[in-house]
């Protein structure tokens, strides 16, 4: 059970189809195991096709805005339709083996794999990342925004437990040293509009050389 999502806000981009093919992407991971957020983007779903049909110009209060907002973000449970959306995305884009993938070490336990040539025409980078089991990535912040969608495995940091599926979002305010659970090694999917920047005493030499 996923307990980490996207805010009101993505969904109601991803909605709209504004979202680039990487966050959508992220976004649709998510959605195949989350019925909370699959309702809610249901509901946006069909707002939108009624406007569509009704063909109108329709100007929405800042007020009137808030209070939609608030009825997205909120966190009681909905019914939900069965999920629809299939992993197909993932498998066409990686294949089924995950641990199989031409992994490179980057720093201690942390491997990665760039894909962002399988994204052409688009300005963020997309990247895989593997934290062994029980393995500690070094601590770090983040230049730019990046979001991060878990694939496989669990890992844990100042913030709470993201499982299988769960979502997260940081910026450059946020500084964490994720450790991955024991047992399957942690694979996550991140899209970054900067690179992360490392504040360790020691990794913090190591800047200028990540991309």
């Amino acid at each position: 059970m996923t307990h980490h999502h996207p805010d009101g806000l993505m969904l109601m981009e991803y909605s709209a189809g504004n979202l680039s093919e990487p966050y959508a992407l992220c976004i649709r991971l998510h959605l195949d195991k989350c019925a909370h957020c699959r309702s809610r983007v249901d509901t946006l779903d069909s707002l939108g096709a009624v406007m569509m049909e009704q063909q109108a110009q329709v100007t929405v209060s800042e007020s009137v805005f808030d209070r939609i907002m608030s009825r997205i973000d909120d966190d009681t449970p909905l019914p939900a339709k069965p999920a629809s959306r299939p992993r197909g995305a993932l498998s066409k884009l990686l294949g089924d083996d995950l641990n199989g993938l031409p992994w490179k070490r980057q720093l201690g336990d942390v491997s990665v794999l760039d894909i962002t040539d399988r994204f052409p025409g688009q300005q963020e980078q997309v990247v895989l990342q593997k934290l062994c089991a029980g393995g500690k990535a070094p601590v770090h912040t983040h230049r730019g925004i990046e979001t991060t969608v878990v694939l496989q495995g669990a890992f844990a940091d100042n913030k709470g437990v993201f499982n299988q599926w769960d979502f997260v979002i940081l910026g450059p305010e946020d500084e964490h040293k994720p450790v991955a659970l024991e047992g399957d090694d942690c694979i996550t999917l991140s899209v970054l509009s900067a690179p992360l920047k490392l504040t360790g005493t020691f990794t913090r030499l190591l800047n200028p050389f990540i991309r």
